[in-house]
């Protein structure tokens, strides 16, 4: 568990006062105020009490822990791709998907104004978006855990030439100078956050178009993927994602994360996920909730 620079913590101490004392209106996000998961969250819902958290295992504790009811969460970047751990955090985290959200991200540099603009600090992510910007205009970048922390942290630094990445409401909310805004290098920068909660949906929706996530391992022999896979083609089941990362540090052993439109209690769905089951050495529902926006 990290801390937070000054700016920053009596904004998150007054956050985690309100989220905690409702934790049925709590939802908790990785970063400092101000920070694009904070954003989502309240764009998710407008009644929401976000509760800030240093890294995305304090966010899911908060939810696992009874703390807060559910979690806003990025997984995936249009320009940058998928969120590092994310893959690794969910399966492991014995909580459920039960929500997505797409928000427009955008990027401001922002500084105190001490001299010339030499070096941009923020989360690697909005480095990556941003990389064209500040290789054009010569500035050089600096990791941090979060764009709105790395705004507080600025705020809090006397260094000459240190500026932030973050989103551009972030410089009133911790009195820094916006020097431009729009920085990232394309126009369609999204990024898909979920939403996790203790328990799975009691009720799917009905009547609008659904998503369900699941993670799988495949068996060690030959083609195993491909058998794994073919059920879904066979049933007509629209896969809309498909990732892979490394599990046990063996390089044998490789785990799958999908997402695929439609819910078990379909037809074609319970079919196609019967035969991965069958293809698998596991197979783990994450689970089904409404599409944010309709994939076809």
């Amino acid at each position: 568990m990290g801390s937070y620079s000054a700016s920053a913590q009596h904004l998150v101490d007054a956050m985690t006062a309100a989220a905690l004392a409702e934790p049925a209106r709590g939802l908790a996000f990785q970063g400092a105020p101000g920070a694009n998961s904070d954003l989502a969250a309240r764009e998710y819902a407008a009644g929401s009490l976000p509760l800030p958290c240093y890294s995305f295992e304090d966010a899911i504790d908060a939810v696992r822990e009874g703390r807060v009811d559910r979690a806003i969460i990025p997984i995936e970047n249009s320009l940058h791709g998928r969120v590092a751990d994310i893959h690794f955090l969910l399966p492991e985290s014995g909580l459920s998907i039960v929500g997505e959200h797409f928000l427009r991200i955008r990027h401001g540099l922002m500084s105190r104004n001490l001299g010339p603009i030499t070096r941009a600090m923020s989360h690697e992510q909005a480095l990556g978006q941003c990389r064209h910007w500040l290789r054009a205009n010569h500035i050089d970048p600096v990791a941090h855990s979060d764009t709105a922390g790395a705004a507080a942290w600025v705020a809090d630094s006397d260094e000459v030439g240190l500026a932030a990445v973050a989103p551009p409401h972030a410089a009133d909310l911790y009195g820094l100078t916006l020097h431009e805004a729009g920085i990232e290098d394309a126009d369609h920068n999204m990024t898909r956050f979920v939403v996790l909660a203790r328990e799975p949906l009691a009720e799917v929706p009905q009547g609008v178009p659904l998503m369900t996530t699941f993670v799988f391992e495949v068996k060690n022999i030959p083609a195993a993927l491909y058998k794994a896979l073919g059920g879904f083609a066979t049933n007509g089941v629209n896969m809309t994602k498909l990732e892979s990362y490394q599990v046990g540090g063996s390089f044998a052993a490789t785990k799958f994360y999908a997402d695929i439109v439609g819910a078990p209690g379909e037809d074609h769905i319970d079919r196609a996920l019967e035969e991965l089951d069958f293809q698998t050495k596991s197979l783990r529902l994450l689970g089904t909730y409404r599409q944010a926006r309709v994939r076809p």
